[in-house]
C-alpha cells in the first residue's frame, strides 16, 4: 500500500503562485512515477504533470507548460508542483497519484494510488 497526502492548496489571485506538495509513505519503493491531476466542478479529471520516481522524465499538459514545474525530493518521498502565473481556469481540486509501473502516463487509469486532493482557487 502507498499513502499520499497533498498539501499547499488555497486561494490566490490571478497571476499568483502556489506550491503543492505530495508526501508518499508506505511501500514507496514500489513507485515508478508520480502524477498530478485536477478536477474542476462538472469536468472530468485531467492530467497536469507527471515525473519519474528515479529518473528525470517529466511530462506536462499543454495548458500548464511554461507555468508549472514538477520536482521531487526522494529523500523526503515528496513531489512538488510549483504553479506560477495562475489563471482562474486553473481552479480545481488537485490530486496526487502514484504509479507502480514504469513510465510516466497522462491517463488517470494508469495510476494505482491517489491522495485525497487539495483545493486550488484562483480569483480574477
Amino acid at each position: 500500500q502507498v499513502q499520499l497526502v497533498e498539501s499547499g492548496g488555497g486561494l490566490v489571485q490571478a497571476g499568483g503562485s502556489l506550491r503543492l506538495s505530495c508526501a508518499a509513505s508506505g511501500r514507496t519503493g514500489s513507485i515508478y512515477a508520480m502524477g498530478w491531476f485536477r478536477q474542476a466542478p462538472g469536468k472530468e479529471r485531467e492530467f497536469v504533470s507527471g515525473i519519474g520516481w528515479s529518473d528525470t522524465n517529466t511530462l506536462y499538459a499543454d495548458s500548464v507548460k511554461g507555468r508549472f514545474t514538477l520536482s521531487r525530493d526522494n529523500a523526503k518521498n515528496t513531489v512538488y508542483l510549483h504553479m506560477n502565473s495562475l489563471k482562474p481556469e486553473d481552479t480545481a481540486v488537485y490530486y496526487c497519484a502514484a504509479r507502480l509501473w514504469v513510465g510516466v502516463r497522462s491517463s488517470p487509469n494508469e495510476y494505482d494510488y491517489w491522495g485525497q486532493g487539495t483545493q486550488v482557487t484562483v480569483s480574477s
